[in-house]
């Protein structure tokens, strides 16, 4: 059974802090910005930041329908905060028509972008997350929520009343950053589920 190769989208966001909560999780993690390196990968990490500004840089490396596909084909994939949002089928609350934040259609889920609020509005929680021993200590940064989801997602964390971590199949999302808190149990999680599979 060999090491999943883990690709990190690096078009933008927490890129260096996920390669590294993956190597220490225990899987080859590169990074993906062509067409080639993504078909190279095993799995795929959407890291946080602009989703609108992702959506767009998809867009424009034509990384978007080639993503789509894989995801569709069965690709794993985890993100989090803005990759949480692309992973969704739904994205409530967009953005501006022709600069929108791009569904990927990943997980059955509706998501809505900065749900907690501004910047200003940033805050850090111990939240209990179903499969894990103890409390995680979460950083949420312009989050979003999980409004709706569908009959096969499972729901492994809320936050205010809301899901924040949820998976589907192969698929996983979170609203909040462990990458940068050092407590790597999700990307443990995550690479965990690539070797059962193997």
């Amino acid at each position: 059974m060999g090491t999943p190769t883990v690709g990190v989208l690096a078009l933008q966001g927490d890129t260096r802090e996920h390669l590294g909560a993956l190597r220490e999780a225990g899987a080859e993690a590169v990074t993906v910005r062509r067409l080639s390196e993504l078909e190279a990968v095993d799995a795929l990490v959407i890291p946080g930041g602009e989703s609108t500004a992702m959506s767009h840089l998809l867009r424009e490396l034509e990384l978007l329908e080639p993503l789509r596909a894989r995801l569709a084909d069965g690709m794993p994939a985890y993100g989090s905060c803005a990759g949480m949002i692309l992973l969704a089928t739904e994205i409530a609350d967009a953005g501006v028509p022709g600069r929108e934040a791009l569904p990927l259609g990943g997980i059955d889920m509706t998501v809505r972008r900065n749900a907690f609020g501004r910047q200003v509005d940033s805050f850090e929680d111990d939240i209990e997350f179903r499969g894990l021993d103890g409390f995680m200590h979460a950083v949420f940064i312009r989050a979003p929520w999980v409004e709706r989801v569908g009959p096969d997602v499972e729901v492994l964390a809320r936050a205010a009343g809301h899901p924040v971590a949820v998976r589907q199949g192969r698929m996983l999302a979170t609203a909040f950053h462990p990458e940068v808190t050092g407590d790597r149990r999700v990307h443990r999680l995550f690479v965990e589920s690539l070797l059962a599979q193997r």
